[in-house]
């Protein structure tokens, strides 16, 4: 029997998963108060393996059971399938080959072996300590707007674990509308670190250095984080204007990439806030993260390969470092490929539903992106629009990882080279 690569364990695990948490669903002890299909099971399980937050049904229907089989599926695709297979194959299995030992670390291409050991410890950890952090600021906050002691503990622990993982699962009707203030910081907080990615996370915790020392990777994460979160705040508020409040434009900049959650009702925003969502929805969270999108590096690698060949270099340097062009070619490619995806599943929806194209393209935009917002639709969508929307949340989740690791494993230097020729 064939053995599986690292590349096909990651797709394989997310695909049992899925199947997994759409069987539990539908178990008898789970119930939902207008029942729940099996389009409907798959699509909820999808959305949290996926860590997406798109609802066909509320949340809020399912007994107490449904939610916590929610709450343990988005924890489970937070920490990300790959660390886990790569936990067995390290700490369980440790026979197992040294090539699929050494494909974690070759993916964060800063790492050798003996910190890809350390980096799957930390995850587990930092994880749980940030989310514990998290839980004992919502369950404040939670009591403070008046929730009693039982259900404050509830609703922190489901939303600091759907918060950092960026998965955008809320156990009220209407998300975070109308929630404390603390409470709207600390989700912030937990939504930013986690897009961050593990590997940022990982060498600011441990290295504790200044900005100037840290590795390429996480100055790129950290400036182009910092850029979308303060562009897209100051966009809100002179979009939205007097309409919505400085707290709120801060959330929604920061929850567009790839959180889900909102504090505001989205159909209320003007077309160029929208036109921004879209923005942030594709460029999505940084590598390593529980968020997806093209990420964040890959944008960055992008728009400065582009400003420097306005500026005629024939490089890409920034930071004093040089970016190879096999990973310029990856950063397009990738922004391709979604691209091209977007737009067949776009015509795909607008063809088998009665949609407009801004909620259509929206709605893909925010699967593909595991962002989880809506304008709306979802619940709305028939069969066949509701699997499109499955298949992008999966897509978009493991889709850049698999990508990455297939161009990994199968990347090889051409043997014969042949001229150069130019073309207008």
């Amino acid at each position: 029997m064939k053995k599986f690569n690292p590349w096909q364990w990651l797709v394989f695990s997310f695909i049992i998963l899925i199947i997994s948490g759409a069987i539990l669903l539908k178990a008898p002890w789970i119930e939902h108060q207008n029942g729940l299909s099996w389009t409907d099971a798959f699509f909820t399980s999808t959305s949290a393996v996926c860590v997406t937050g798109l609802t066909s049904v509320s949340t809020t229907g399912f007994n107490i059971w449904g939610q916590l089989t929610i709450l343990l599926l988005l924890q489970t695709g937070a920490i990300g399938i790959m660390t886990l297979t790569t936990s067995f194959f390290l700490f369980i299995k440790r026979n197992v080959g040294t090539k699929y030992k050494l494909s974690f670390a070759q993916t964060s291409h800063t790492f050798d072996l003996y910190e890809a050991r350390i980096i799957l410890k930390r995850i587990i950890i930092l994880t749980w300590m940030i989310e514990f952090i998290g839980f004992i600021l919502l369950s404040i906050g939670f009591l403070i707007q008046g929730l009693d002691p039982g259900g404050a503990m509830f609703h922190a622990l489901f939303h600091s674990a759907s918060a950092f993982a960026n998965a955008g699962f809320s156990t009220f009707e209407n998300s975070l509308t109308g929630t404390h203030l603390l409470v709207k910081i600390t989700v912030m907080i937990l939504i930013a670190l986690g897009g961050l990615g593990y590997f940022v996370l990982y060498e600011i915790s441990t290295k504790k250095k200044l900005f100037k020392k840290y590795s390429l990777h996480t100055k790129i994460v950290l400036l182009t984080s910092i850029i979308l979160w303060a562009g897209g705040f100051i966009f809100f508020l002179m979009s939205e204007g007097r309409d919505i409040p400085v707290i709120d434009a801060l959330f929604l900049s920061v929850t567009a990439r790839t959180a889900g959650f909102n504090t505001i009702e989205m159909s209320s925003l003007s077309y160029a806030s929208v036109f921004l969502l879209f923005i942030l929805m594709f460029i999505g969270a940084s590598p390593g993260s529980t968020g997806g999108g093209i990420k964040t590096t890959n944008a960055f690698v992008m728009i400065y390969s582009i400003w420097s060949l306005l500026k005629g270099r024939t490089t890409v340097t920034v930071f004093n470092r040089t970016i190879p062009l096999r990973f310029i070619m990856k950063a397009f490619a990738t922004a391709t490929l979604f691209f091209i995806i977007i737009s067949i599943a776009s015509v795909l929806l607008l063809e088998w539903n009665d949609f407009s194209l801004v909620p259509v393209l929206f709605e893909v935009i925010s699967a593909l992106g595991t962002v989880g917002l809506s304008l709306g639709i979802t619940s709305e969508l028939n069969e066949a629009g509701k699997w499109i929307i499955i298949l992008l949340m999966f897509i978009g989740r493991v889709g850049p990882a698999s990508l990455a690791l297939a161009v990994m494993m199968r990347q090889k230097e051409a043997k014969i080279k042949y001229p150069e020729e130019e073309i207008f």
